[in-house]
């Protein structure tokens, strides 16, 4: 269900990977949420590398104690629950953007920009899309801006591949919503992480995602190590994740999980549920495997 990017996990970045992780640990100490207590969560994803060491690292957290930022059946409205941690170094080695650059780091979770009702438009948009194709594995991907299309263990360009037959899969109105919904999540995470709307663009890799519990075939199928988006794409400073299925009734495990030094901290998803997060090394996180699930999730970064 969820949506993400996957790399291998024993890269020439091991090391430099893990060190970024045990830093934004330590400055994640003593963080804690904000927010009314009528506010509700939002969840993200998206993945990078780790070495051998690093996942040990992590998976030994799963001991720890497991805290809900956002459970299923709550609904986070109208204001995002968000939490604030300190930005890492990770975005000192890349260009700044005065405006866009993060300042203010950390997660938000909410249900209010996105109707569950456009979430199931969008839904059916993937499902019809990927039913052209698909990963032999359990991820395939559809990014509608390339028209990169998983196809076995390949990618096809799903304009040129099945040429008119596209006109059957996607409408007019199709595009307008996830143009629209696309503005709606860009608007939502300037305005929480105090940023000037006119400098921030949602940009490629821009992707629907569909998870299942098929075995891993190739190495973009496991989805489920700890990652630092960063890492993975320089350019991402941001990354947010629009739930297309719902935890529990779509699928079972899937949660997102952040990996924290003193707990791991999940969001469960659900139909138009947005979640967006910095990008750097203070939000560590992973996906929990899928013992079985249908749907998708739209990923933006």
């Amino acid at each position: 269900m969820a949506l993400l990017r996957l790399r291998n996990t024993k890269g020439p970045n091991a090391a430099e990977i893990e060190r970024k992780i045990k830093r934004g640990n330590a400055l994640r100490q003593g963080s804690s949420w904000r927010g009314s207590r009528g506010l509700l969560a939002l969840l993200l994803v998206v993945t990078c590398g780790c070495a051998a060491a690093t996942w040990l690292y992590v998976t030994s957290l799963d001991s720890d104690i497991t805290e809900s930022l956002a459970r299923q059946r709550e609904i986070i409205s109208p204001e995002p629950r968000v939490y604030l941690v300190p930005c890492s170094e990770d975005y000192d080695n890349y260009k700044r953007y005065p405006g866009c650059t993060p300042q203010k780091c950390g997660r938000a979770v909410t249900d209010s920009a996105v109707t569950r009702e456009e979430a199931q438009v969008l839904r059916r948009l993937a499902e019809r899309a990927l039913a052209l194709a698909g990963s032999e594995g359990g991820a395939s991907i559809l990014d509608l801006h390339s028209g990169a299309l998983s196809m076995g263990k390949q990618f096809v360009n799903i304009y040129r591949y099945f040429g008119d037959q596209i006109r059957d899969v996607f409408t007019q109105e199709d595009f307008q919503l996830y143009r629209d919904v696309r503005g709606r999540i860009q608007a939502i995470v300037a305005r929480t992480f105090d940023l000037d709307p006119t400098l921030l663009y949602l940009t490629k890799p821009t992707f629907f995602s569909r998870i299942n519990s098929t075995a891993a075939k190739t190495q973009h199928d496991e989805y489920w190590h700890p990652h630092i988006d960063k890492v993975t794409y320089g350019s991402f400073d941001y990354t947010s994740l629009l739930y297309l299925s719902d935890y529990g009734s779509d699928f079972t495990g899937g949660r997102f999980v952040f990996m924290d030094q003193n707990a791991n901290r999940t969001v469960e998803p659900r139909a138009g549920r947005v979640s967006f997060f910095s990008s750097g090394s203070e939000n560590l996180h992973r996906v929990e495997k899928h013992p079985w699930m249908i749907g998708g999730a739209l990923l933006f970064g």
